[in-house]
């Protein structure tokens, strides 16, 4: 469920095949918080070791079904990025209103040490967001702006 001041939209979920449902489904921490915790779940409870740089599809053991014109954004930890280096290299992940696939969240060491992942560890965070979707439309020029085709960089320190 997720609320937004009197507005409530529910996402439903089922549990995938061998889920450890004692782990609770997805938690906003705190009254204020964006994000609602996923845990590691993985079916036989173990763990995974990520080596520094390595990788890994890490199961939620959930299933959801997000409401059409809304997305669920996949993002990182800040605690776990700041004292580990544990990220997600295609963060913000999205997840898509039409997707009822396994929920999984790729989870990337960029840290010096390794880095165990335990079975009901909170590994990201879900922030379910609304989506616009636009028309294109091919123009033979673009309006000026100040800015003006100015890239990276352009508008800080040199």
């Amino acid at each position: 469920m997720f609320r937004n001041g009197d507005h409530v939209t529910t996402i439903t979920f089922v549990w995938d095949d061998g889920a450890d449902q004692s782990l609770g489904v997805p938690q906003y921490e705190t009254a204020g918080a964006a994000g609602a915790d996923l845990r590691a779940n993985f079916a036989d409870k173990g763990s995974l070791t990520l080596d520094p740089g390595a990788r890994a599809l890490v199961p939620t053991g959930l299933r959801i079904a997000i409401p059409a014109g809304f997305e669920a954004q996949i993002r990182p930890r800040s605690g776990l990025a700041l004292k580990h280096g544990i990220t997600l290299p295609n963060a913000p992940g999205t997840i898509d209103s039409d997707y009822r696939g396994p929920l999984g969240v790729i989870v990337m060491n960029a840290g010096a040490d390794p880095f165990v992942v335990q079975h009901g560890d909170r590994i990201a965070q879900l922030v379910v967001a609304p989506v616009v979707q636009a028309e294109f439309e091919a123009v033979e020029n673009l309006p000026d702006t100040d800015r003006g085709a100015g890239g990276f960089g352009s508008t800080g320190k040199s």
